[in-house]
C-alpha cells in the first residue's frame, strides 16, 4: 500500500503542472484556510532533495501564490469590512495589528487561519495598500523559503525513504508553529496579568 502511495505522488512531483498546482493551492490559501498549501510545499520541497522537483522553483512559485492570495484576502476584507467586525479572529487581527502595524503580516502568515484574519481586517481597516503589498511581500517570501526549506531538508535526512521525509518535514512544521502559539499565549497572559496588577485598588470599603 505504501509503494502504490509513493509511486502515485512520486508521479505527480514529476509532472509539469506541479508548479501551476503548487501556485494555485497557496492562492487559494490566502483567502480559503482549509487547502493544504504548506503540505503541498513540503511535500514538493522533501522529494528535491532526489533530484525530481527543482527545490528554487518550489519556493518562488509557493512564495508569489501566497502573495497573489493574501491580495485577494485584502480586496475581500476592503469590500466586506463591515460584516466582519464582530468576528472573533478579526478582533484579535485588528488589535495585533493596532499593536505590532505592519509587522503582524509576518507574524500571522505562520499561524493557521490568522494569516486569512489578518490580510481580512487590513483590507477592512483600509490599511494603506503600499504598506500592505511591503510587508506582505516579506511574509510570502520567507513563508516560501521556510516551507521549501523544511521540506528539503527532511528529505535530504531519508533520501532513500521520502515518506519519512516527508513526515519529518512536516513534524517540524507542525511543531514550529505550535512554538509560535505558545509563545504567543504566554506574552498575552503576562500582558493581562500586568494589566490587571496597575489597576488601582479601591481603599474605600
Amino acid at each position: 500500500m505504501s509503494h502504490a502511495i509513493l509511486d502515485l505522488v512520486e508521479q505527480v512531483m514529476s509532472s509539469p503542472w506541479l508548479y501551476v498546482a503548487l501556485f494555485g493551492l497557496a492562492l487559494l490559501d490566502g483567502f480559503f484556510p482549509i487547502v493544504p498549501a504548506e503540505t503541498s510545499v513540503i511535500t514538493a520541497a522533501v522529494f528535491a532533495a532526489s533530484g525530481q522537483t527543482n527545490l528554487a522553483l518550489v519556493i518562488v512559485v509557493a512564495a508569489l501564490g501566497a502573495f497573489a492570495g493574501d491580495h485577494i484576502s485584502y480586496l475581500i476584507g476592503h469590500r466586506s469590512g463591515g460584516r466582519l467586525r464582530e468576528k472573533k479572529a478579526f478582533v484579535w487581527a485588528r488589535n495585533a495589528l493596532a499593536e505590532r502595524g505592519g509587522l503582524v503580516l509576518v507574524v500571522a502568515r505562520y499561524i493557521p487561519g490568522g494569516r486569512t484574519a489578518t490580510t481580512l481586517t487590513m483590507g477592512a481597516v483600509r490599511h494603506p495598500l503600499r504598506s500592505f503589498t511591503f510587508f506582505d511581500a516579506i511574509a510570502a517570501g520567507s513563508w516560501g523559503l521556510y516551507s521549501g526549506l523544511i521540506g528539503f531538508f527532511g528529505g535530504m535526512a531519508f533520501e532513500n525513504d521520502p515518506i519519512k521525509g516527508l513526515l519529518l518535514g512536516l513534524g517540524i512544521a507542525v511543531s514550529i508553529t505550535v512554538a509560535v502559539e505558545v509563545v504567543r499565549w504566554v506574552r498575552k497572559r503576562r500582558a493581562t496579568k500586568a494589566s490587571a496588577d496597575r489597576l488601582p485598588v479601591d481603599t474605600s470599603l
